[in-house]
């Protein structure tokens, strides 16, 4: 799979006969995230599994502060993967801030992709006028100072907001184990390209078939978020999960999955 497949840790699984769907997780996790999903959908897709650059197995030696300074590092990554893979008509679905990544490269090269489905995205996290990210600024300074004096107590008390199953603890301590496998150098750099961008004014742009997944309770991606990439990103569809918190892959497995292939399969 060449240097690039060890580079992000690239795993193909699935219909070799079947449209690619590529998986792309969110920040502070890893391709582990999708593991209740992908066995799935690999039923009647060829799956393509991998971790961003400084995330889980990937080459850490690779990531460069210059090249992740912004989302555009990690979108080229992902046209390299399709690149290297020779892949075309690829569906992709990007986990929160890896929507973002999904539309800018889906902007830069829209022959590669046959649609996009942006699961809890968020093109931009703090409150404007006219718009409501679910955060003022202080919030996210002081969220991205506690992160960094601290990051494993920061991980402790975050994942639990993050994932929103307060019955279910089980679901919060595994996205705190997977914030603690992360490089705390990388995750507060990540975390600053993730909470601090605005990416609104390039929803328009998208020209390939979407998607957008929300969920009904999400203090990460409100409702009033999906509203917008919905309205901002012509011809869209915008669907509304019975389910709470920022990571429905886990907490709602069997409606994520839905979701995800029946706008795959049409």
């Amino acid at each position: 799979m060449g240097d690039i497949g060890a580079r992000n840790h690239v795993v193909v699984s699935g219909r070799t006969d079947g449209p690619t769907v590529m998986l792309a997780h969110g920040f502070g996790c890893d391709q582990n995230l999708w593991r209740l999903v992908a066995p799935a959908l690999a039923r009647d897709f060829r799956v393509v599994l991998f971790d961003h650059v400084g995330a889980g197995r990937s080459d850490l030696s690779a990531w460069r502060p210059e090249r992740y300074a912004t989302l555009d590092g990690y979108a080229e990554d992902i046209l390299r993967i399709c690149r290297e893979l020779d892949l075309s008509d690829v569906i992709f679905v990007g986990h929160s801030v890896s929507a973002m990544m999904g539309v800018l490269a889906a902007i830069q090269e829209p022959q590669r992709f046959a649609k996009l489905v942006l699961l809890v995205p968020s093109p931009c996290y703090i409150d404007d006028e006219g718009y409501r990210g679910g955060f003022s600024r202080a919030d996210i300074d002081e969220l991205l100072e506690s992160l960094d004096s601290n990051y494993l107590g920061w991980s402790a008390a975050m994942a639990p907001v993050i994932m929103g199953n307060p019955d279910r603890p089980e679901l919060s301590e595994e996205l705190k184990n997977s914030f603690c496998r992360t490089d705390p150098l990388i995750a507060r750099a990540f975390a600053r390209v993730t909470f601090l961008s605005d990416h609104r004014a390039e929803l328009a742009k998208v020209s390939v078939p979407t998607l957008v997944i929300e969920c009904a309770e999400d203090v990460i991606a409100p409702r009033e978020v999906g509203a917008f990439v919905h309205a901002q990103i012509e011809g869209s569809r915008l669907v509304t999960l019975p389910a709470t918190g920022h990571c429905p892959q886990l907490s709602a497995p069997e409606v994520t999955i839905e979701a995800i292939a029946s706008f795959a399969a049409r």
